[in-house]
């Protein structure tokens, strides 16, 4: 299988799945696909005749200090995946081409990236909507697919799809997990394997939390400060760990019924970066 790798070329190839009567899902990625894309794509699949795939490192997504020049790419590897999986097509654009002279314009995000990552992380997301918006506009897909894992991210492209009236329908896949619990992500490859075993523990304290949350726990903020102080004592650094309104994306104290919320944790083990959430609803 091979990538078209300027935007004629997958414009070409989408119009003519689109001539032949294809409905057409679309899954961005930025490489080093694992299990967890794949589900994704089989996702994509159960929503629309063929599946269309992007595979681009998005550099405006990226902050100086992190590491983009670092991050895995495994293009060859990741096209035979996608042939595998019977992806269609695989659009894998260049830097110049997805950002071609200089840049005038750019998204700027209100309230919904505040916190979590968004507060971690800044700029993070308008990198993230400035590329999906580009990728929208030239795949024009009926269906559009994200994982729960960036669930941050989903949300706020989900404002972005109503404000710019983008004419696709964003679908999320659940988180694909390891055998022991850990979120699949392709920066789980940095782990050592002292680290890789202690990995899971963010899911767990998120069990933990989420259930005496179902069960009517009242003092929230102390069941998060208690799994904070455990998950330190066994080596993780605390990014954040809080609940979340899925709505407006940011911290609750007294969870109230008939509502939608997000127990989010981002943490470090060593320099690696690691994210995970459960949606509760009460």
């Amino acid at each position: 299988m091979e990538a078209q790798r300027t935007i004629d070329d997958i414009r070409g190839k989408v119009q003519s799945l689109k001539k032949e009567g294809n409905t057409i899902a679309f899954v961005p990625t930025m490489g080093a696909l694992h299990e967890g894309h794949l589900s994704l794509f089989r996702l994509a699949q159960k929503h629309a005749d063929e599946v269309v795939a992007s595979i681009y490192v998005n550099p405006e997504q990226f902050a100086p200090d992190e590491d983009f020049e670092e991050y895995p790419r495994e293009l060859e590897n990741d096209l035979a995946k996608c042939e595998e999986e019977g992806i269609a097509e695989v659009f894998a654009p260049t830097d110049e081409i997805m950002y071609s002279g200089e840049q005038y314009l750019s998204i700027e995000i209100e309230e919904l990236n505040e916190y979590m990552d968004g507060g971690s992380r800044p700029g993070f997301f308008e990198g993230i909507l400035l590329v999906v918006n580009k990728l929208f506009n030239i795949i024009e897909p009926d269906f559009a697919v994200f994982g729960q894992k960036d669930i941050q991210q989903f949300r706020i492209l989900q404002q972005m799809v109503t404000e710019f009236n983008h004419d696709v329908e964003l679908v999320m896949g659940p988180i694909k997990r390891a055998n022991d619990g850990l979120a699949l992500s392709s920066r789980n490859k940095y782990l050592n394997d002292e680290q890789r075993k202690l990995a899971p523990g963010l899911y767990r304290s998120l069990q933990y939390v989420g259930k005496q949350i179902s069960d009517g726990a009242k003092n929230v903020e102390l069941l998060l400060e208690h799994q904070k102080n455990e998950l330190e004592a066994k080596g993780f650094k605390i990014d954040y760990l809080n609940l979340f309104s899925f709505e407006k994306m940011k911290p609750v104290v007294k969870p109230e019924s008939g509502s939608k919320y997000i127990l989010a944790g981002a943490v470090y083990l060593g320099e690696t970066r690691l994210i995970d959430n459960l949606i509760i609803e009460k």
